[in-house]
């Protein structure tokens, strides 16, 4: 590196913990920068109401990371109102608890971390300390915004940074058509904890765990439950292959409601609704083969997208059918470690399990080909690639 900071702070937006990924990612992404001997501090939102965390843990024993150096975690105060509004009228009270929390963010670091680098997945945040002159702010950015003044905010922060992190090229590609210089930008996708895989039982085991039947070809899902992600694809599938066995893990309680009456009377499918992470390995490791069945339609899921499911699924071993999609395509390349089908068509998704499930070979390949990546997509290599990314614009 042409020079390395004496600490980090990663401005996070996120209630910790949640039923949501994007504080998993958030976890794995500070522990992994700490062990990269970079002084971290995670900020974050104090979200109310914030779930507690189990007795003896920590965030990041909760969240999966094994012993070792541990992030400074601050819990920022915010204006939240959010969960007091309907569904339908939560946008303005949504970005006043943004804006709000943006703006201790920034206050926060000008008082306690002047001289650290910062990476910020909050863009007002960024916007404000580039404003203020701040040196080595960083911002990452998991989706281009729609609306025209955030937009503007965007490519304001984006030019005073000293670089971009794009979560996908989809992202990579919205950024420059904004104005953003390619130069400026870099793609880092989300990863896998190489450690937790390691600590994954065996199939028997982990299917005695889940009661799971040892002679059962079992079809698995984890993760969210939004309606982009697919998962009504799955269940329909189900229907058409009562021979095999589905299980969903993941999701938050609203959305499991969403799906439970399509798949009444439907003998062959689990839907186990929110796992805590430290369970997720349990149901990787019980599968024949995962699935991702995202749908073609918002742009978050066809261009945006960097799910944790395929990194998790390819370091496990775990065979994939995958959507056709720019997202997906960009994390797993090609047929060595997905089954391909178009998107948002039950009968499709049906075919391409049935083909992946009949085939024992191509599962054995797949395997193979996912686990040869676990150490170019873990969060220690992604912090390392990040690091030295940033000092060279230092």
């Amino acid at each position: 590196m042409s020079s390395s900071p004496g600490s980090l702070v990663l401005v996070a937006n996120a209630r910790m913990p949640s039923e949501r990924a994007q504080s998993l990612q958030v976890a794995k992404v500070a522990a992994a920068f700490e062990r990269a001997e970079i002084s971290t501090t995670l900020l974050h939102a104090q979200r109310n109401p914030t779930p507690s965390l189990p007795e003896g843990q920590d965030l990041f024993d909760y969240y999966g990371v094994p012993d070792g150096p541990r992030p400074k975690v601050v819990a920022l105060p915010n204006v939240d109102l959010i969960d007091r509004f309907p569904t339908r009228a939560q946008f303005v009270p949504a970005r006043i608890q943004e804006l709000s929390f943006a703006s201790n963010a920034a206050s926060w670091i000008r008082k306690q971390a002047a001289d650290a680098w910062v990476l910020s997945r909050e863009l007002e945040t960024a916007r404000s300390l580039v404003r203020s002159e701040k040196s080595a702010v960083f911002l990452e950015i998991h989706r281009v915004p729609a609306g025209r003044l955030r937009r503007k905010w965007l490519l304001e922060a984006a030019r005073g940074a000293r670089g971009v992190v794009a979560i996908s090229g989809g992202v990579r590609a919205d950024l420059e058509a904004l104005g953003i210089p390619a130069e400026a930008i870099t793609v880092e996708h989300d990863a896998v904890d190489a450690g937790q895989i390691a600590r994954m039982p065996e199939k028997s085991a982990a299917r005695a765990e889940l009661g799971i039947s040892p002679d059962s070809k079992v079809v698995v899902y984890t993760g969210g439950l939004m309606t982009w992600k697919g998962v009504q694809h799955l269940i329909g599938a189900a229907w058409r292959l009562p021979q095999l066995e589905f299980v969903i893990a993941g999701g938050m309680k609203s959305d499991v409601e969403r799906l439970r009456p399509i798949t009444e009377g439907l003998t062959n499918l689990r839907l186990e609704g929110f796992q805590p992470p430290e369970r997720i390995g349990l149901y990787l490791a019980a599968g024949d083969l995962g699935v991702i069945p995202n749908r073609s339609t918002p742009e978050i899921s066809a261009r945006y997208t960097s799910p944790l499911k395929a990194f998790e699924s390819m370091a496990a071993g775990l065979p994939l059918v995958a959507s056709e999609l720019p997202s997906l395509r960009e994390i797993l390349i090609d047929e060595r470690h997905a089954v391909f089908v178009a998107a948002d068509s039950d009968e499709t998704l049906a075919a391409g399990i049935e083909r992946l499930m009949g085939d024992a070979d191509l599962r054995e390949s797949m395997a193979k080909s996912g686990r040869a990546r676990v150490k170019d997509i873990s969060w220690d290599a992604r912090a390392e690639r990040l690091l030295s990314w940033m000092a060279a614009r230092v």
